[in-house]
């Protein structure tokens, strides 16, 4: 019986010498929208809309932004996939 409790001892005690404390720090970055100078437009021009029909069959577009040098930054869904597309005026899509 001595036996039985002095395993036991030396048992826990070797489990809880090997506990050690561990201090998690949380980082978070903040979350920030950020549009490269972009500014929401209402309407694409008809030559993008044709380029992305025939790039992407089935596309509908979300939104449309324009920047100073008239590229357009769109973001459409294609078979319930989110994406974002850059063009030029023409429809010629630009790789960024």
């Amino acid at each position: 019986m001595k036996k039985l409790i002095l395993s036991a001892a030396i048992l826990l005690g070797g489990l809880s010498s090997q506990a050690a404390t561990i201090e998690v720090t949380n980082t978070v970055a903040p979350l920030v929208k950020f549009q490269d100078e972009y500014k929401e437009v209402d309407a694409v021009p008809a030559a993008i809309k044709t380029a992305l029909d025939n790039a992407y069959p089935g596309v509908k577009l979300e939104k449309a932004y324009v920047n100073d040098k008239k590229e357009y930054k769109i973001e459409i869904i294609v078979r319930e996939t989110k994406s974002i597309v850059y063009t030029d005026a023409q429809g010629n899509i630009l790789k960024k």
